[in-house]
């Protein structure tokens, strides 16, 4: 037996990890076993800290078995894994394996007091959803009733977001999820998530009131009521809502009074305990130009990546895609469109459709020959991605630079200034994060991309003969 006072929870832990990466997939490592910290280890009870009741849950409901194996191994047969939950109390039923430990409160969230007045009644309210005219205050929930939980197929891509979507829609304004912020990169999903869970929460609640709406739309409507001098009239409406959805949120970056307007929205529906969802195309943390006060806020509960579908997810969606249409495809050309087609899930619709348009057209069976035929024009017009690898490539035979030399801690101006393009290509031509970008180019942080991206702009502005550079690359990426 190990000699546990001799032992740190952290080691243990570690090894715990090490463990159950062998024997679980790298995304749900990732999304589920990274967050976590070890606090102690107290003879043969180890004690983690988790995000939320929610992550707790979604543990003891998919990896007891896995957690139970690496405690075993580690601790002995008598191993205990108890459970702090970082966020929210977790009063409730223990289960058999794990026990938890009282977790702390949160601490009360200071809030700025809204600077408008919170009306009680408007017999006449100004609606921005119905035609002007005619008397009537009921508010639609502009959901797309298409988009439900039944068709958005879960995987490693997106478990987190999908559960957490599914938690909100049972409890809306009683998770530890308010707000929820779905974010990831084009055509992956995240409408589609943010109209199901509305639709989950219309037929579970049919008392609350939904709204989903895009920031686009938002922005115009605030523009309009300042016009229109019913700026307060605006606000109230969205009062009114429970559960309020906003989708691209990054669209407000840059529009400070639309921002300000939301920001007091936000803390009006987070303060009665109303359900504010998000969509956006980055996290918090790499989102420009929003205000330090909003990025808090959209910090407080939970976001969650939807990433590119693996090879499964693919198969399934496309299997999906064929039983809702009444088609019938062979395995191996349905694996073989999964194969080649990999940016996101509206690209896979779009392929598979392609297909069955090609075979019903021409009279064609459907066979891999086919199949070959349609996809590789399929993928021809469809702009390929652009990696962090290439544009580094590019722009490192441009300025007869090596891609060491490039990502070296180097202070030369040229040298720096390539590094710069470098970032701020990426940044333009990939859906990689900040961070991402930052750890691929010289293992830089989020900040210095930033930094790397304000400069670009700057320099473009004011020096000639970089702004020169800086076209013949563009145009080099752009072919």
């Amino acid at each position: 037996m190990l000699d546990y006072t001799q032992e740190t929870a952290i080691s243990v832990w570690n090894r715990c990890l090490q463990f159950i990466k062998d024997n679980i997939g790298d995304q749900a490592f990732r999304t589920w076993f990274e967050p976590i910290e070890a606090i102690e280890l107290a003879e043969n009870a180890l004690y983690i800290q988790v995000p939320s009741k929610f992550f707790y849950e979604f543990l003891e409901e998919h990896y007891v078995k896995v957690l139970k194996s690496a405690l075993t191994k580690e601790l002995g047969s008598k191993a205990k894994l108890v459970y702090k939950v970082k966020m929210e109390n977790t009063s409730g039923k223990k289960q058999p394996f794990t026990e938890q430990l009282p977790s702390t409160q949160r601490e009360p969230v200071k809030t700025q007091e809204l600077d408008v007045p919170v009306q009680t009644k408007n017999p006449e309210l100004k609606n921005p959803f119905i035609i002007p005219g005619i008397r009537n205050v009921k508010i639609e929930s502009q959901l797309n009733s298409n988009y439900s939980f039944d068709n958005f197929l879960e995987g490693e891509s997106n478990r987190l977001a999908r559960n957490a979507g599914m938690a909100v829609a049972n409890k809306p304004g009683g998770t530890a999820f308010n707000p929820l912020l779905i974010y990831g990169g084009v055509g992956l999903g995240k409408t589609h998530l943010a109209h199901a869970i509305g639709v989950e929460i219309k037929d579970k609640h049919p008392e609350k009131t939904v709204l989903y709406i895009s920031a686009e739309v938002f922005m115009q409507q605030y523009t309009d009521s300042v016009r229109k001098q019913t700026r307060n009239d605006f606000i109230y409406f969205y009062q009114l809502i429970d559960v309020l959805i906003v989708d691209d949120i990054q669209f407000l970056a840059g529009k400070s009074g639309t921002q300000d307007v939301f920001f007091h929205i936000f803390n009006y529906l987070h303060q009665n305990g109303k359900q504010v969802i998000l969509t956006s195309d980055k996290a918090p943390v790499d989102m420009q130009d929003i205000e330090q006060r909003l990025l808090s806020r959209f910090k407080w509960g939970l976001s969650a990546e939807i990433m590119h579908p693996d090879f499964e997810t693919r198969v399934n969606i496309l299997k999906n895609i064929l039983y809702r249409d009444g088609v019938e495809m062979p395995n191996d050309v349905v694996e073989y469109v999964a194969k080649n087609v990999k940016t996101n899930v509206r690209e896979l619709e779009g392929a598979i459709i392609s297909l069955i348009a090609q075979s019903s057209f021409n009279k064609k069976e459907v066979t891999i020959d086919l199949a070959k035929n349609v996809i590789e024009k399929f993928v021809k017009n469809v702009r390929k991605e652009i990696s962090i690898d290439y544009i580094q490539k590019i722009v490192s035979d441009y300025f007869e630079l090596d891609i060491d030399t490039l990502c070296s801690k180097s202070r030369k101006r040229n040298i720096v200034q390539a590094r710069q393009l470098a970032m701020f290509f990426a940044k333009k031509y990939t859906k990689s994060s900040l961070a991402n970008i930052g750890s691929q180019i010289g293992s830089r942080d989020h900040a210095t991309v930033l930094h790397a991206c304000k400069t670009v702009d700057n320099l473009l502005e004011t020096d000639k003969e970089f702004k020169a550079h800086f076209e013949d690359i563009n145009k080099k990426l752009s072919m």
